[in-house]
């Protein structure tokens, strides 16, 4: 075989190891990127535990404390109550003198007694006669008639306490006007009972309501059964004179 002759041409010799094929390189790894980090910890969640339930503790001294500090407040300001009577030392040590306060937080005071109005006529019957009626009971059927009703009227709601708050306001306790607006007063007050005694029908068939007398009950609001307060409970009467009914007034027929 000639010298020149070249690999395909050539002939292995069976004596020499035969050398593998090399392998293709294997592709380059890509590299692997970290996984994100979370947001980093602020507040009370960057402590430690035990400095965490320190905080935890500090909050809630000064939640309690700042709701203590408001309730006695409060107290200091609101109306006198069966909490301000047991409690008033424990309150005025806790509020003087740091915290004094001179203005009241409710005006007008909050009622603490009941009041009802209540009417009863003379009526003229149709033989000539003269009957007294009972005691018609006006802030009662008000009452009655506001309980359990979504929508009340504001007719119910108001009209007669208004009435009876502006005489009240413009009378002193002899039932004598105080002022220009007495007469004004007693007018309508007359009449909105006039209305309630026709609504009731209490002149009856053929009957004149004559004149009108008008009173009120006044009674306690009972305290708490915790409460050692003593409040009588017999009620109280304001009576007023016989008012005339006339022409101007009507008549509850």
């Amino acid at each position: 075989m000639d010298a020149y002759d070249t690999g395909a041409e050539r002939t292995r010799d069976p004596g020499l190891p035969v050398q593998p094929a090399p392998s293709p390189p294997e592709p380059a790894a890509e590299p692997v990127e970290p996984a994100p980090a979370g947001p980093p910890r602020s507040g009370v969640a960057a402590l430690s535990p035990r400095y965490q339930v320190g905080a935890a503790l500090a909050l809630a001294v000064v939640a309690v404390t700042v709701c203590v500090h408001l309730g006695m407040i409060f107290l200091h300001v609101a109306p006198s109550n069966t909490l301000t009577k047991q409690h008033g030392k424990a309150i005025d040590d806790w509020v003087y003198p740091e915290f004094e306060q001179n203005w009241k937080l409710f005006a007008p005071n909050p009622l603490q007694q009941n009041i009802s109005v209540q009417v009863r006529a003379d009526v003229g019957t149709a033989d000539g006669g003269v009957r007294t009626t009972g005691w018609y009971d006006l802030s009662a059927q008000d009452g009655r008639a506001i309980d359990g009703n979504l929508l009340p009227s504001h007719t119910d709601q108001n009209e007669l306490r208004r009435a009876w708050d502006f005489f009240v306001s413009t009378h002193g306790a002899d039932n004598r006007p105080t002022g220009r607006r007495g007469a004004l007063s007693e007018t309508y007050l007359r009449r909105i009972v006039l209305l309630r005694l026709a609504r009731d029908d209490a002149a009856g068939r053929g009957g004149t309501v004559q004149r009108v007398q008008v009173r009120s009950r006044t009674t306690n609001v009972p305290p708490p059964p915790w409460s050692d307060e003593k409040v009588s409970d017999q009620p109280m009467y304001r009576m007023l004179p016989w008012w005339p009914v006339t022409d101007d007034d009507g008549s509850a027929q």
